[in-house]
């Protein structure tokens, strides 16, 4: 990799240091990520002519600066936290955190670890994940202004609203109420401005899932057929994922998102844990999607209720289920980035990968294994999407 410049990245600085490929440290300096701070950082780091950028938390606080640096043509890799954490613990200096050595340990950690992701900026991408970070932005927002309504409702009306109050149905409740004392009149009034509030919040969802559908369709993405994924959670899987193609398989897929449990067999005693590893997002947006499906009758309802007529807890029946979705999540996502990448006039390639919550063997096989394995092929019957 020649030079591996490691950062250790913060809002308003960054602390780097230099590597050669020996790890025999060539720099070491501090710079501002202001634009001063930022062109003298890039001066310092093309110095050097065989360099790459190693920075630790690119979908977090590293975010910033790893797409700057893209930007202008660096080459950038992903240092995920836990990776540069376990190095520091067996480093010297008793475990230490400071900046430098961070920006040691994501140096190292760049220079020893295989098959890092390398930083790329899809524009699509990033607005599709900016658009799903304010749809939740928004569905909080609505969830505080209710809240708020609910309170003052209760002193204002006996027995107050309905848990699902629409702000229509509201504001049809107050227009009954006259109160003649001064609190009760200035209770209605911020009734009346809340409900207001719930209004223009309902209207910029409205709008934005109009808008999420609209890019989650011209992305060439299916993801909205599959359901319990709607398009804020489309949105939110294109974004976090990337090319999924840089997940080697479907387990390495569902170790990357959590669903896969983790093995904790002591001597005869077999058993596995809950993951709490993985993108949290990714998980969340499976997590709904198994919501909704045990919902109404289909496919996943049948796995599920196959699951503990087999004498396996709700939680545990919820866990697998949410695990063979994830392996319908990869089938999908795979297919139509390959249908995106050779569509044609002609036509289009077609997806044969297993494509359902329901399995045709009633065992569990590799694919339920906590830790991801070589990939493995077995003869399966055709199943319809899940529904």
């Amino acid at each position: 990799m020649g030079v591996i410049i490691g950062m250790d990245p913060h809002k308003r600085s960054a602390t780097n240091e230099a590597i050669d490929e020996r790890g025999t440290v060539l720099t070491k300096a501090r710079f501002n990520t202001d634009k001063d701070g930022y062109r003298a950082m890039l001066a310092a780091g093309r110095r050097f002519a065989d360099r790459v950028w190693a920075v630790e938390g690119c979908n977090g606080i590293g975010k910033h600066l790893a797409h700057r640096l893209v930007h202008y043509g660096e080459t950038v890799f992903d240092v995920p936290t836990k990776l540069s954490a376990q190095v520091r613990v067996f480093a010297t200096g008793n475990g230490r955190k400071t900046d430098p050595v961070d920006a040691h340990s994501v140096a190292l950690a760049a220079l020893h670890a295989p098959n890092l992701r390398r930083v790329e900026v899809d524009d699509d991408l990033l607005v599709m994940g900016m658009l799903a970070d304010r749809r939740e932005e928004l569905g909080r927002a609505r969830t505080q202004t209710l809240n708020r309504l609910h309170r003052l409702l209760l002193v204002l009306i006996p027995g107050g609203a309905k848990p699902f109050l629409s702000a229509a149905q509201g504001r049809a409740m107050v227009a009954k109420v006259k109160p003649r004392d001064l609190p009760g009149k200035t209770r209605r009034r911020l009734v009346v401005e809340l409900i207001g509030e719930l209004e223009a919040i309902d209207r910029k969802i409205k709008a934005l899932k109009k808008e999420l559908t609209a890019v989650v369709q011209d992305r060439g993405s299916t993801l909205l057929e599959l359901p319990g994924i709607g398009p804020t959670n489309a949105a939110r899987l294109l974004a976090d994922v990337g090319d999924i193609r840089r997940f080697g398989n479907r387990d390495r897929f569902t170790s990357g998102n959590g669903t896969a449990p983790l093995d904790a067999s002591s001597g005869q005693q077999q058993r596995h844990r809950l993951s709490r590893a993985g993108n949290r997002r990714i998980n969340r947006a499976l997590h709904i999607m198994a919501v909704v499906q045990l919902r109404r009758p289909g496919e996943g309802r049948t796995y599920f209720d196959a699951r503990k007529n087999a004498g396996m807890a709700s939680m545990m029946a919820m866990r697998v289920l949410k695990r063979r979705l994830s392996n319908v999540v990869y089938a999908r996502m795979l297919a139509d980035q390959l249908r995106r990448e050779t569509a044609s006039p002609g036509g289009h390639l077609g997806n044969d990968s297993d494509s359902s919550a329901a399995d045709s063997h009633p065992n569990i096989d590799s694919s339920d294994k906590p830790l991801p394995g070589p990939a493995t092929t077995k003869p399966r019957t055709d199943l319809a999407a899940v529904s």
